[in-house]
């Protein structure tokens, strides 16, 4: 018996070992619960609000509105389901009145107007539908109508899509504009600029805030601060600054499409507004959608007041920090949540301070695989290591730590890492990531109390700049815990004023002179600019490869005819795209060792490539590709991998390229896939080689 008992006491520390030495995971703090949702409710979420006895409200992309019961799935474990309106154009957007003298409907924002959903009976099944507010449609697809969303004051604002006719374009009245509504239905033009404003907020103190979507004018995502008459970037919606109620004159020929730097071009261009913080593409998401601030009161975790922002793209929920410095916001992005089902359009705050989250991946598919879906994120009550802010200061910056660091690596600067950067402010749709710098570290001071470091850079940081600061090497003072997330993203329109820090002379480290981190300059991919659908030059620079891999990068991206090729190729294959995330090619036969002419036309309104892989080896090359980092746009998204054969270049929507190649001597199923990050598991054909 003895033995026995020293055998289990011994399986037990091992096992205490085991799970000490666990990496720590997202789920360790906040946990994904999935609402069941019924066979033949098609839950496509658009719009979503709470209702006072705990129900949520929910309205579809098809056209209903849901009311779900129990939806924390308490007793029979079981959410309820009752469908309250039907017949709606694409509600993508809900709220349920609490005050005024709407008090107990559902306001819901169709395509082309608010709508009042009222129930008279009480049987939760709307009897009048009757028009709030309307606006005129062109019938574009693109139009869509989000809100709307409430005001400390009582009033309501909406926003509205730009049309897609092959740019941006502002094809019926108000489009591409927040509109303010008051009770009586008076509609105020509040600001315009916006491109596809799917999220926005206002926090406590009336501050309103939208999120844009990477497209034209816009290099990839951010989060704008909106007052009246501000101009957000896309120029098409001043095509309405003239109308009677506008807020601001600027006309669309009043903005330049120069590729310099969008804080450059505010400098001239009146009522242009930078954003408070940008959300570097890929790095920490594709599409930006819902925000919500954190009014919980530490019920959802340490990041009270904080604002988190979704994205539909990838299927996650990031974290966002604001300051003013000099009256201006900016702030700090993080990473948060990932691995939900589908991806995320709607978020909202569950009365037990968890979040719901609705969501839909029609039309643009996400990484979640599910078409669509209500999950709520709760938090365990475990406080994750992580920068719970990146604030600025006059010589660099300062982290707040969600818990003390270990002083040792804490205080050394070679835990800590800076880059900055920005992106072109052009009509071109997004931007690849420019005038990346290394910011060399002279020192860094941390807090008595372990739970704050000041990093002191070793030059000027630069104003209106994107800031990458990494914290790798940081370990938690209890456990040696490395940071859950250990970059964040500060967007920084003004330094801090204040005087700079006296690092002690022990501290300081010479300026680094090293290349950025994760420099990959002998993998760059470029060659030739592709060419436009009409055959002109697409924006962008030709990008010459270090001189080792010029033979080996140019033998998988050939865009001339090889001069040996006297009578041609064997075989001219055309390969487009199409909405979802899709080639309109599924897959394609080549003979072996045959000469081929692939002509890849990107006739979809988001960026793609084409890049042919060995057999199987799709998912492994596109993971790879989203491991690219700052440098993933310069290098085209394409890895520096032997399972890379050919590729294209990135192309802008409604331009096409031609690459040259001879086709595998060895017969098989080769894959073509797009390698943009977040594609690469939708956009994926098969080349047959055979004999």
């Amino acid at each position: 018996m003895k033995k026995l008992a020293l055998s289990l006491i011994a399986l037990s520390l091992i096992h205490t070992v085991t799970l000490a030495q666990k990496p720590a995971s997202e789920d360790d703090y906040y946990r994904i619960v999935t609402l069941p949702v019924p066979e033949g409710v098609a839950l496509e979420v658009g719009g979503m609000t709470s209702m006072p006895d705990g129900r949520l409200a929910v309205s579809t992309r098809r056209g209903e509105v849901w009311l779900i019961g129990n939806p924390y799935m308490q007793g029979s474990r079981q959410p309820t389901f009752k469908r309250f309106a039907t017949g709606l154009h694409e509600p993508l957007g809900l709220l349920y009145r609490t005050t005024g003298p709407f008090k107990g409907e559902l306001f819901a924002t169709q395509r082309g107007e608010v709508t009042r959903l009222i129930d008279t009976d009480g049987d939760d099944i709307a009897d009048e539908y009757r028009s709030f507010y309307k606006w005129p449609l062109s019938g574009n697809y693109h139009q869509y109508s989000y809100g709307p969303l409430p005001l400390p004051d009582g009033d309501m604002v909406i926003t509205l899509n730009v049309d897609w006719i092959g740019k941006g374009g502002s094809l019926s009245k108000w489009r591409g504009w927040m509109l303010r509504l008051n009770d009586k239905g008076e509609m105020t033009p509040w600001a315009t600029g916006l491109r596809s404003p799917a999220g926005f907020m206002a926090l406590r103190d009336g501050s309103i805030f939208y999120a844009e979507n990477q497209g034209d004018w816009v290099g990839s995502g951010r989060v704008t601060h909106l007052e009246k008459g501000d101009f957000a970037g896309n120029p098409a919606g001043l095509r309405w600054s003239g109308e009677e109620g506008s807020p601001l004159s600027l006309k669309p020929e009043d903005v330049p499409s120069t590729g310099k730097p969008m804080h450059e071009v505010a400098k001239t261009v009146k009522n242009l507004k930078v954003p408070a913080v940008w959300f570097p593409h890929t790095l920490m998401g594709i599409s930006t959608s819902d925000m919500r601030e954190d009014t919980t009161n530490g019920a959802f975790g340490p990041f009270a007041g904080q604002v988190f922002v979704g994205d539909q793209g990838h299927s996650k929920i990031m974290r966002m920090t604001l300051e003013k410095v000099n009256g201006k916001w900016q702030g700090a992005c993080f990473p948060f949540r990932e691995g939900f089902q589908s991806g995320i359009l709607r978020m909202l705050w569950g009365q037990d301070g968890s979040m719901f989250v609705g969501m839909t991946s029609r039309g643009w598919a996400a990484t979640g695989k599910s078409p669509f879906g209500v999950q709520r994120l709760v938090w365990t009550g475990k406080t994750p290591f992580e920068m719970k802010t990146i604030s600025s200061r006059p010589d660099g910056f300062e982290i707040a730590f969600t818990m003390p660091v270990d002083r040792k690596t804490g205080e050394d600067p070679a835990s800590y890492s800076l880059n900055s950067f920005t992106y072109k402010y052009h009509s071109t749709y997004g931007s690849p990531i420019e005038d990346a710098r290394t910011v060399p570290i002279r020192g860094v001071i941390l807090s008595a109390d372990g739970l704050s470091a000041r990093i002191v850079a070793d030059t000027t940081l630069r104003e209106g700049y994107i800031h990458e600061v990494k914290a790798e090497g940081v370990k938690s003072a209890t456990g040696g815990l490395s940071l859950l997330h250990n970059t964040g993203y500060y967007t920084l329109n003004a330094i801090a004023p204040g005087d700079r820090a006296n690092v002690p002379a022990r501290m300081m480290a010479s300026a680094s002179t090293a290349p950025m981190a994760h420099d990959h300059s002998a993998m760059m991919a470029s060659t030739t600019p592709a060419t436009n659908a009409k055959g002109g030059k697409a924006a962008g620079k030709a990008i010459t490869p270090a001189k080792k891999t010029v033979a080996a990068v140019a033998a998988k991206r050939t865009t001339e005819q090889p001069a040996d090729w006297t009578n041609g190729p064997d075989q001219t294959i055309s390969i487009g795209t199409k909405p979802g995330l899709k080639f309109d090619t599924e897959q394609v036969e080549v003979k072996a060792g045959s000469r081929i002419k692939w002509v890849f036309n990107n006739n979809d309104d988001m960026l793609h490539n084409c890049v042919i892989v060995k057999p199987g080896t799709s998912a492994s090359v596109g993971e790879a590709a989203l491991k690219l980092n700052l440098n993933g746009a310069k290098l085209n998204y394409v890895p520096n991998s032997p399972n890379v054969l050919y590729h294209t270049n990135i192309l802008q929507p409604e331009s096409a390229e031609s690459i040259y190649f001879t086709a595998p001597t060895e017969p098989g199923n080769y894959q073509f896939v797009c390698t943009f990050p977040g594609h690469s598991m939708f956009m994926v054909g098969t080349l047959r080689v055979v004999k």
